[in-house]
C-alpha cells in the first residue's frame, strides 16, 4: 500500500517512534551486518521461537508437515521468511518509513525498478478496507496460517467457508443498497487480473434486482478495437492493457443512449478473429442502470461523456487479509497468480509456463492502468477468501509440477509449491456455486 508494506505493532506508536525505528534500521544497514541462513530440525525451531516469545511461529510450525525448516538470523535475532532475505543489511539501503495511524508504511523500490524510491501517496480508502478485513479475520479467529490449519484439522473447514462467504454476501448487499440510494445510472467495476470482477458483477446484479432495480451488464472488452487498430507494447505485441485498446467514443455514445432510454446495437468482440461482431440489441428503456466491467473503469477518460453524479465506481481486488505469520504476508499478487494458473490451464488452454511468463507483463499493465486510480473508487470490495489457498492447493500443485527443473519458470513454480504446502487441504465440496472462487476452479452456477 502506498508503495510499500503497511505495518502495525502490538502497541501504540507515534511519529517520533517511527523516526527512531527508521534511524536504528539505517544504522544496521550502515554496519553491513551479515544475514545468516541455517536449517533447523522442526522441534528445535519450535523450541527456539517459543523461547523468543513468537507464538505465531510456534502455531505455524506445529501445523506444517516438515522435518526441518530454514531460519535466518541477524545478530541474535531469528526469523522465518517465505521469500529469502538478502545476504547483508547493506543491500537494503533504499527505504524509508512513514507514520500512518495506527502503524507505519515501509516504502521501498517497486519490483519493476529496484533502484528508485517512489513518493509516498496516502491511500486512506485502501487502508480502511484492509482494516475492515483484519476485523473479519478477528471475527473468524484466523489471522495467520497456524490457526487456519488448526481449525481445518478439527473439522471446522465447512463452517469457515460458510462464514467467509456470508461476509462476502453481506458486503455485496451493502454496496447494492448504496448504489440504489444514490440513484446511480452507471456502475463502473474495475480491478486487476484474476480479482473476480466477473463473478462480483453477477452477484451485484442479483442484489440490485432484490432492491427492485433492473441492471444491464456490459463488458468493456466488447468495445475493443479490432486487432488492426490495437496499440502495440514495447515488445511488439498487442497491448490490451492500455485504454487505447478500447473504442472509447463508441462506448460513450452507447452508454449515453442507454441512459436516455434509447436503443443501441451493442458489439461483441471475438478474441479468435480479433474483430468486433454484431452483438445484441439493447433497449435502454428496459433497464434502470448499467454495470460496466473492465480494467479501465476507474479512469474517467473511459466514460468522459457521462456526468460524474450518475457514476458509481467500485474497485475489486483480492486484498489478502491472511498472513503466514506476524512477519510474512501472503501476497495479494500471489493469490491472484494462483487463481489465474488454475483458471487459465483448466479453462483457457494455457500451459502453466505461459501463465508464469506473461505475469510480469500483466502486472506492468496494472501498475500503469489500474493502481493509479484505486482511490477514485466509491467502494472497494475485497474478493479474497481466507480459506481459498486450502482449496486452490489441490488444483494448483499438480499443475505446478509440470514445470521442469532447469526451465526459467522453475524457481517461481518451486516457490509457489512451497507456499501452498504450508496449508492443510480443504475440499471444494462446501464452496457455494456462486462463490467468487468458482470462477477459477469451475462448478459455478453462473455462465461466463
Amino acid at each position: 500500500m502506498s508503495g510499500g508494506f503497511y505495518c502495525t505493532m502490538n502497541r501504540k506508536i507515534d511519529p517520533e517512534s517511527v523516526k527512531r525505528i527508521e534511524k536504528q534500521m539505517k544504522q544496521l544497514v550502515k554496519e553491513e551486518l551479515p544475514i545468516q541462513q541455517a536449517n533447523f530440525p522442526l522441534k528445535k525451531a519450535t523450541y527456539l521461537f517459543n523461547n523468543l516469545n513468537q507464538p505465531d511461529k510456534v502455531r505455524l510450525l506445529r501445523n506444517i508437515r516438515r522435518r526441518q525448516v530454514t531460519l535466518f538470523s541477524l545478530l541474535d535475532y531469528y526469523d522465518m521468511y517465505s521469500i529469502p532475505p538478502l545476504d547483508s543489511t547493506e543491500q537494503t539501503s533504499l527505504f524509508y518509513l512513514k507514520y500512518y495511524k495506527p502503524g507505519f508504511i515501509m516504502v521501498f523500490p517497486p519490483w519493476y525498478d529496484m533502484f528508485s524510491l517512489p513518493d509516498f501517496k496516502p491511500q486512506p480508502k485502501l487502508a480502511r478496507i484492509f482494516n475492515e478485513y483484519v476485523e473479519w479475520a478477528r471475527i473468524l479467529g484466523i489471522e495467520d496460517v497456524g490457526p487456519l490449519n488448526e481449525k481445518i484439522s478439527k473439522g471446522n473447514g465447512p463452517e469457515i467457508i460458510k462464514v467467509v462467504e456470508a461476509l462476502h454476501e453481506k458486503k455485496i448487499a451493502h454496496i447494492a443498497d448504496r448504489i440504489v440510494k444514490e440513484n446511480s445510472k452507471v456502475v463502473l467495476i474495475a480491478g486487476p487480473s484474476s480479482a473476480g470482477k466477473t463473478t462480483f458483477t453477477k452477484r451485484l446484479a442479483i442484489q440490485l434486482i432484490v432492491n427492485g432495480v433492473k441492471p444491464l451488464t456490459i463488458s468493456t472488452d466488447d468495445y475493443f478495437h479490432p486487432h488492426s487498430k490495437t496499440p502495440k507494447d514495447k515488445w511488439g505485441g498487442l497491448d490490451f492493457e492500455t485504454i487505447g485498446a478500447v473504442d472509447v467514443p463508441l462506448l460513450n455514445e452507447h452508454l449515453t443512449k442507454i441512459i436516455r432510454g434509447k436503443e443501441v446495437s451493442a458489439p461483441r468482440f471475438n478474441f479468435v478473429t480479433g474483430r468486433r461482431t454484431k452483438g445484441r440489441l439493447i433497449h435502454g428503456a428496459d433497464f434502470d442502470l448499467v454495470l460496466l466491467e473492465g480494467i479501465h473503469c476507474l479512469n474517467n477518460a473511459l466514460t468522459h461523456k457521462i456526468a460524474q453524479r450518475l457514476k458509481f465506481k467500485i474497485y475489486v481486488s483480492a486484498l489478502t487479509q491472511l498472513n503466514i505469520d506476524d512477519h510474512n504476508r501472503i501476497s495479494t499478487t500471489d493469490t491472484r497468480m494462483i487463481r489465474r494458473i488454475v483458471r487459465d490451464t483448466h479453462f483457457r488452454g494455457y500451459h502453466v509456463r505461459n501463465v508464469l511468463q506473461l505475469w510480469s507483463r500483466v502486472r506492468r499493465g496494472e501498475e500503469n492502468n489500474i493502481y493509479p486510480f484505486q482511490e477514485a473508487a466509491d467502494e472497494m470490495f475485497n474478493s479474497a477468501l481466507i480459506y481459498e489457498p486450502c482449496v486452490l492447493k489441490r488444483f494448483c500443485l499438480p499443475i505446478i509440477k509440470r514445470v521442469k527443473k532447469g526451465t526459467p519458470e522453475y524457481e517461481e513454480a518451486s516457490r509457489l509449491s512451497d507456499f501452498l504446502n504450508l496449508f492443510y487441504d480443504l475440499s471444494d465440496a462446501d464452496v457455494p456455486f456462486n462463490s467468487i472462487l468458482r470462477e477459477f476452479i469451475g462448478g459455478s452456477s453462473f455462465v461466463y
